[in-house]
């Protein structure tokens, strides 16, 4: 679909799939064939909440080391490092996300929905991924995702934040009146500087930034 729109558009473009890397710290210029021309933007959605808390600054370090243009990181709002070796606090704070997320399913789609019974089952396999001991589930396997305003900490060692204007913020707002009463958009600041909320009855659900050198 990528390429059948970029042709469309006049653009050239050349989807490159990597195979063969156990960890996101395993990627280098090299493999992902980038040119010394070519500007880079790095879109992360969901992507680091696999990555090892100790790894994380290193990961970030090597975005930094690309040189992109732009970096957007998108995640859950959801703290499951501060609690992760205290099995009874992260046990509270899983049970406070998935109720808040099942919630919003049970409200926004109809029972049948095959979009329900996907998001449904990848939850579930969410909250093994938190909660399984470390002798149940690979490493590389298990989720500790983080806040908006823990990843603002660790982004701004190697980037700035890029500021939404009110045009785009707008927008947002009106695509979502199209959906459920009980979503609405929060910025992270006043000035929506690090980043803007998505939220589900007043609760943040989904946290977005966009970054630059």
């Amino acid at each position: 679909r990528m390429e059948k729109f970029a042709r469309l558009m006049g653009v050239p473009f050349e989807f490159n799939l990597i195979s063969g890397l156990s960890h996101l710290g395993g990627l280098t210029k090299q493999n992902l064939n980038i040119q010394d021309d070519e500007a880079i933007a790095i879109n992360c959605i969901g992507a680091l909440r696999r990555v090892q808390v100790e790894e994380r600054t290193a990961v970030i370090q090597m975005f930094q080391s690309f040189q992109p243009r732009i970096v957007t990181v998108v995640e859950e709002e959801a703290d499951f490092t501060s609690s992760k070796n205290d099995f009874v606090k992260c046990f509270e704070e899983c049970l406070r996300f998935t109720t808040l997320y099942f919630e919003m399913l049970e409200e926004s789609f109809p029972p049948t929905s095959n979009e329900r019974l996907m998001l449904e089952r990848e939850c579930s396999r969410s909250i093994v991924r938190v909660l399984a001991c470390d002798d149940e589930i690979g490493e590389g396997d298990r989720e500790c995702r983080e806040r908006g305003s823990q990843w603002t900490e660790r982004l701004r060692e190697a980037f700035s934040p890029v500021s939404y204007s009110d045009d785009v913020v707008d927008d947002v707002k009106a695509l979502l009146k199209r959906y459920r009463t009980g979503w609405s958009l929060q910025p992270q600041q006043a000035d929506h500087e690090s980043g803007i909320y998505l939220a589900w009855k007043e609760e943040p659900v989904v946290w977005a930034s966009a970054w630059k050198p």
